[in-house]
């Protein structure tokens, strides 16, 4: 199961599973279907809402790529109610249907300590999805992300931006896990660290990603 793939790490995702056998099914939620749903056989969409989930397919393998910035959302409540309440409500409902591998795109600096809103509600997060018992838990904190939002139809952002600016200037200087990171990169990450199935907990930082 795929949630976020109109995403940028969604549709990288979605990408890879699609040209993976090892998945036969793949069963995509959201508000709108991606493009690739139409082109893949195995792709079955399932449009929610994700305040009030649907009884959904029991899956084996869950990818959540939800997420939004509180400018999108328009203040902090709505901020959280997509990247923590949405996240775990479709999390708990898998694990309750089967499914035992887990990955979830999260933030650098997520920590439910911090003094910064966004940061402290991904840690929040994070801690919530560990407490429901998946086997498998995959936990990716990329830095800034590159890809081609224009694709997606979202506006670019600046920080996005300067970090692509900063990788081609300044790319030997900066800390593997603080150098931007394409969002392709971060979804083959979470889908080989799923194939894999390493049981407990994975904390997968930029620099691990990119190597």
């Amino acid at each position: 199961m795929v949630a976020g793939a109109t995403g940028l790490v969604g549709r990288e995702v979605l990408a890879a599973l699609s040209a993976d056998r090892r998945w036969h099914a793949i069963h995509v939620v959201g508000r709108r279907a991606p493009e690739q749903a139409q082109r893949h056989a195995k792709i079955h969409f399932h449009r929610v809402d994700f305040t009030r989930l649907p009884v959904l397919p029991a899956v084996d393998d869950v990818f959540i790529a939800l997420g939004t910035t509180i400018s999108v959302a328009g203040n902090q409540e709505a901020f959280r109610a997509v990247d923590h309440d949405a996240v775990l409500a479709l999390a708990r409902q898998a694990r309750a249907a089967g499914a035992t591998r887990l990955a979830v795109v999260s933030a650098m600096g997520a920590d439910t300590h911090s003094r910064i809103f966004y940061n402290r509600v991904k840690g929040e997060t994070e801690d919530d999805l560990r407490q429901l018992g998946y086997p498998t838990l995959v936990i990716v904190r990329p830095s800034l992300l590159v890809g081609d939002r224009a694709a997606l139809r979202q506006p670019n952002r600046i920080g996005e931006r300067f970090g692509q600016l900063a990788m081609g200037l300044f790319a030997p200087l900066i800390p593997a896990d603080y150098r931007a990171i394409a969002a392709s990169s971060v979804a083959g990450a979470m889908v080989r660290a799923i194939a894999t199935g390493t049981p407990g907990t994975q904390v997968l930082l930029s620099g691990t990603m990119q190597r």
